[in-house]
């Protein structure tokens, strides 16, 4: 028994130094322990128990990824993996029409994405379904002082990223996976209660059960669920949002603040077909229009919660309109070359400037119509002080949430899922428990620095642009022309957004 899957009916100097303390067919039927009078196996009977080597909690995009890198390694694909996900049609594979209109949940992919979904044989899965390369972005400030375009020439690469829909990346997960003999119980019920062995080293909360697991699974972690159904694993991941149900009963603490804005997402249909991704600053946040492919591109506009009501509510016309306004000369004029330019800003270098850097303004396409529905969402950041304890890590949104100006949230999360199943891996290669906390802490070591940096750089551009003040404003136009006209300092930009592990530096 290769596969089986279970039904039932019944997330700045303060904050680096806060932050741092701290998915057309069926799958294969229920789980049974009936087998027609044919002996049991050890593994399957290991399985039908209940016993596991892994959990992961959340069937998600980053859930997903980690199960299928996990499916895909040499290492830990004989590992038996529960999936908990209260959703219903996890255990289906997602009959996906590209003549149907494109959903407004979106994830801007980069290339190092890219790179580790090729690795584990994910991306072909992608490329069966619509997704748009963009080998452009211009970034430009309401004021009209200062504008940057970044190329994909400037540092030698094909595109600078790839816009998916969310569901298409879930089901090119959960398809690679299937197509394996990958041993997956997939339990479409949610996470009620969590007790560990005692040795576990995680903090004691009274959300965490006092039982404690049996002598026969003592060192695993026992896991209740809602629909009456319990099972045991060696090491719990909480791969389930940013309202971690594991990352809550596991004792973990978080340290992070609300923003006092919303953002709204849609997708919208252009008057022409675009490969470049378009962000605007608002005195009130970014509004950023990314190309899905073919006329269709997605909206992420930021502003504070009351314009959020009012523009998710107003028709279709106002709508369209307003958003073209915000692309076009609402708010202010087109950026000129005025304050500097390639003639004026380090001269003694000009020769080395990207081929970028004297192209002109570029004005964003029309949107024509509005295409899918309109959604709103607060943001807000959150980062988990710990990221594992003994039988207990965290990734993705379970441990940190971001603000979504760069769209680097889900990259984030499947930098983590990678980074663990690699880890987990490297441990069974030498023979350590997958639950074994100094095994955990490589992967909380490994990716911490990283996700607080970049935490720290999203929320420092969210402040920067969140005040409407001259001097400021002058400032920010500086730094937009020096991202301009600075060959170096965009091309270590155009690397990190990448996903490239560089800070930008200016030499």
């Amino acid at each position: 028994m290769n596969r089986v899957i279970r039904r039932k009916f019944s997330a700045n100097a303060h904050l680096l130094r806060s932050l741092g303390k701290a998915f057309c067919s069926d799958a294969a039927g229920r789980a049974s322990s009936v087998n027609h009078g044919q002996p049991i196996s050890e593994k399957e009977n290991k399985q039908n128990s209940g016993q596991h080597d892994i959990a992961i909690v959340g069937g998600g995009m980053v859930g997903m990824a980690l199960a299928c890198s996990l499916a895909r390694m040499p290492l830990t694909k004989h590992l038996n993996v529960a999936i908990i996900d209260g959703n219903p049609t996890l255990g289906r594979r997602e009959c996906i029409k590209r003549e149907d209109p494109p959903d407004p949940r979106v994830s801007t992919v980069t290339p190092a994405t890219i790179s580790l979904f090729k690795d584990i044989g994910a991306w072909q899965y992608v490329q069966q379904h619509r997704h748009a390369y963009f080998d452009m972005m211009q970034v430009w400030d309401y004021t009209g002082l200062g504008y940057t375009r970044y190329a994909a020439r400037d540092v030698n690469k094909e595109f600078l990223g790839c816009v998916v829909e969310n569901k298409v990346l879930h089901s090119s997960l959960f398809s690679c996976m299937q197509d394996t003999d990958f041993q997956n119980t997939i339990y479409p019920s949610r996470l009620t209660s969590m007790a560990l062995p005692p040795s576990s080293s995680s903090a004691e909360t009274d959300n965490v059960s006092s039982v404690t697991p049996s002598s026969k699974q003592g060192h695993s972690a026992k896991l209740e669920l809602s629909d009456g159904s319990s099972l045991y694993a060696k090491l719990v991941v909480g791969a389930d949002g940013a309202k971690s149900r594991v990352r809550e009963l596991g004792g973990f603490k978080t340290t992070g603040w609300k923003y006092s804005q919303s953002a709204v997402i849609c997708t919208v249909e252009l008057a022409i077909e675009s490969h470049c991704a378009w962000q605007r600053f608002l005195p009130t946040g970014p509004i950023a229009l990314l190309p899905m492919g073919d006329k269709f591109s997605n909206i992420v506009w930021t502003m504070n919660p009351e314009e959020s009501s009012t523009f998710k509510s107003m028709s279709e016309d106002d709508f369209v309109k307003a958003v073209n306004n915000a692309l076009d000369y609402g708010y202010g004029p087109h950026p000129k070359s005025g304050l500097l330019s390639s003639e004026g800003v380090l001269p003694w270098r000009r020769g080395d400037l990207t081929t970028s850097a004297n192209e002109c303004f570029g004005v964003p396409p029309k949107v024509v119509k509005l295409a899918s529905a309109r959604m709103a969402f607060p943001l807000s950041l959150m980062h988990a002080n710990q990221y594992a304890s003994k039988r207990v890590v965290l990734v993705g949104d379970a441990a940190h949430t971001v603000h979504p100006l760069a769209g680097q949230g889900v990259n984030l999360g499947f930098g983590d899922a990678f980074t663990l199943s690699r880890i987990i891996a490297e441990g069974i290669a030498v023979g350590i428990d997958v639950g074994e906390i100094s095994l955990l802490k490589k992967y909380e070591a490994e990716r911490k620095p990283a996700n607080v940096t970049m935490m720290a750089i999203l929320d420092g551009f969210q402040k920067a642009y969140s005040v409407d003040f001259g001097p400021l404003n002058i400032l920010r136009a500086a730094a937009f022309h020096g991202a301009q006209y600075i060959p170096q300092l965009k091309r270590s930009i155009i690397s990190y957004a990448s996903g490239e592990q560089r800070l930008p530096l200016f030499f």
